[in-house]
């Protein structure tokens, strides 16, 4: 079947290459950092390897995505073509938070994804010198996503599925939905721990920094700015 529009307008050219299902969260992803297959998967798991494989192959061959061998391993980065489209996409995220809305359905709740968005968005500088390790359990996740670790030392972070064994500087008990919708803007850390949906236990001059460590996602400004309008 041909899906093409057939036309010429450079809209629809374009929406011909970009389009397709998944295929501008491979583009986030790649926008975010992730250059191996594995971490690309990681940022949109419900995307089966081969049709990520596929949609890889469609953004390198209309010259989106360049693929470089670091050893064994393939690499994936933007090309020229592919950053111009950084705007689009972020515009994209911005309208969403606005106008779209957040409220999501449980369907629609990760915490494998939301531990990996926030894992990569740390705000690394915000960290002390010393190791710092968050476990963050989830009381509603499927199984096997349920419990997770942040270790933050030497100015990286790095998220693990097992327990690192290292002493731990705070406990996030929270359901998904909760961190999801601080992560995202919709409401305030406050009014989530008010609620009981989210517990905090550590250290309380460690509690108190872990929003400013976090940070939050890079469309939540817009989306707080809509749910919490200035007066």
């Amino acid at each position: 079947m041909d899906d093409s529009y057939g036309q010429f307008c450079t809209v629809a050219r374009g929406a011909e290459a970009l389009c397709e299902r998944w295929t501008p969260l491979v583009v986030r992803e790649l926008m975010c950092g992730s250059k191996r297959f594995n971490d690309l998967h990681r940022g949109v798991p419900r995307m089966s390897t081969a049709l990520l494989a596929q949609r890889l192959r469609h953004l390198e061959e209309i010259g989106v995505v360049q693929r470089t061998a670091f050893g064994k391993v393939w690499e994936y980065s933007l090309t020229e073509a592919g950053e111009e489209l950084r705007p689009s996409i972020m515009a994209l995220g911005h309208w969403g938070a606005r106008w779209v809305g957040s409220r999501l359905r449980d369907d629609q709740l990760d915490a494998g994804l939301l531990m990996w968005d926030i894992r990569r968005f740390v705000r690394l500088e915000e960290f002390p010198p010393t190791p710092v390790v968050i476990y963050f359990k989830f009381r509603d996740a499927r199984a096997g996503e349920r419990a997770w670790w942040l270790v933050v030392e030497h100015g990286a972070a790095d998220l693990c599925r097992d327990d690192p064994g290292r002493e731990l500087t705070l406990i996030v008990d929270s359901t998904v939905r909760a961190l999801t919708e601080i992560w995202s803007g919709d409401r305030t850390p406050v009014e989530v721990i008010q609620s009981k949906e989210l517990q905090v236990e550590g250290l309380r001059q460690d509690a108190d920094h872990l929003w400013q460590w976090l940070g939050a996602s890079a469309f939540a400004g817009t989306r707080a700015a809509r749910a919490f309008p200035r007066a």
